[in-house]
């Protein structure tokens, strides 16, 4: 551990201790499972579809907003960071963060929200995070000896625990999963790296789009207006724009190092001494410092209130939703008209759930073109 403060060494989870893969294969001579299954998400299409996946603001209005890719390449730098000077395990985290997002929809929260509000009435749902693990263990088709990716326990148990917990029970298809446990730490670290990336590139992408001025985002965000007070000083010369993205780099320390400094306040206070320990804790212990937590959630309330509900936002989200419900009503409609293998698993299964998969597998632009080929 040396000289490092903020180490948890001890609370590593050790490769070598992993549950192992559903398929066991034989290990690699120089990539330790972890890499591997780091290796396997990159390579996958379903990672590459993510280029052409809103993030938060449609690329019509500018060459230079985050997409679903961009943003989870931020949220893997973050992670790394945090998993480092933590010392916990680097390559599990990182494999974490790549795959976090690879079930998420076209058009973003409009399109998952929209193939949920589809699927109730087939009495059905849609979750991305449920969605990411078919991906990984069904739905990707690179191996002749296994379906999936064939990726370790531990990735697949964080993909579906890193924003949530569940009890025995509670979700069927995921009982093979420790319900009622914990997932370890580096699992732990992704929701909160998720969130310190996209609140602050929110911020970026909202104020290059022009959507307030930094008057309006320091007046509502303490943390930023005692950064912004800081680089009027340092920097009076500076164009606005530069100013706000000198604050914005100082509030991503400001945010990642909170957690990192919550997280181990959290677990040295918890008295955990072992993985199992964590797993067993009555709740999570990567956490924010109290300063970091109110800039979060002020940065939330201010997203929330001057970007999110923007007309601009909300005029590309009826499109969204439109379009990926006319799609919907039309391949259940008529399922004739589905590309294979989808066709056939419409009349061997339930047809929505097939409608479904291959909806949230499309990219915005394939599903842009679909629309208007089969519908307008």
């Amino acid at each position: 551990m040396g000289n490092n403060p903020l180490s948890l060494a001890w609370l590593r989870l050790p490769v070598e201790s992993s549950l192992g893969r559903r398929f066991p294969e034989p290990a690699h001579s120089y990539r330790n499972p972890f890499q591997r299954d780091r290796d396997r998400i990159l390579h996958s299409r379903a990672f590459r579809r993510l280029e052409n996946k809103t993030q938060v603001f449609a690329p019509g209005l500018s060459d230079h907003f985050r997409n679903r890719l961009t943003h989870t390449l931020e949220v893997t730098q973050i992670a790394r960071t945090l998993a480092g000077v933590l010392e916990l395990d680097q390559d599990l985290t990182e494999a974490l963060a790549l795959v976090h997002d690879i079930g998420h929809p076209p058009f973003a929260h409009a399109g998952e929200d929209e193939l949920n509000h589809q699927m109730k009435s087939y009495g059905g749902s849609f979750d991305h995070n449920m969605h990411s693990l078919r991906i990984v263990e069904s739905f990707e088709t690179r191996y002749a000896l296994f379906p999936g990716l064939n990726l370790t326990f531990e990735v697949r148990e964080g993909m579906v625990k890193h924003s949530r917990d569940f009890e025995a029970g509670e979700i069927k298809e995921l009982d093979a999963y420790l319900p009622g446990q914990r997932p370890p730490l580096e699992a732990q670290l992704i929701d909160q790296a998720d969130e310190a990336a996209y609140n602050t590139s929110d911020l970026d992408d909202a104020h290059s789009a022009g959507l307030f001025q930094i008057e309006e985002a320091v007046a509502e965000v303490d943390a930023l207006r005692e950064i912004f007070e800081a680089i009027e000083i340092s920097y009076p010369a500076a164009q606005p724009r530069i100013q706000f993205l000198e604050c914005l780099g100082r509030l991503i320390n400001l945010l990642v190092t909170g957690i990192a400094e919550g997280t181990n306040k959290a677990t040295r206070e918890a008295g955990v001494q072992t993985v199992a320990d964590i797993r067993r804790h009555p709740m999570r212990l990567v956490q924010y410092s109290e300063r970091a937590l109110i800039a979060n959630r002020q940065i939330k309330t201010f997203l929330s209130n001057r970007v999110y509900y923007s007309p601009a936002l909300l005029a590309e989200r009826e499109q969204a939703v439109k379009r990926i419900a006319d799609l919907f009503q039309f391949y259940m409609q008529y399922p004739g008209r589905l590309p294979e293998p989808h066709r056939t698993q419409a009349t061997e299964s339930s047809r929505h759930q097939v409608v479904c998969d291959y909806i949230a597998g499309m990219t915005d632009g394939f599903c842009a073109k679909l629309h208007l080929e089969l519908i307008d």
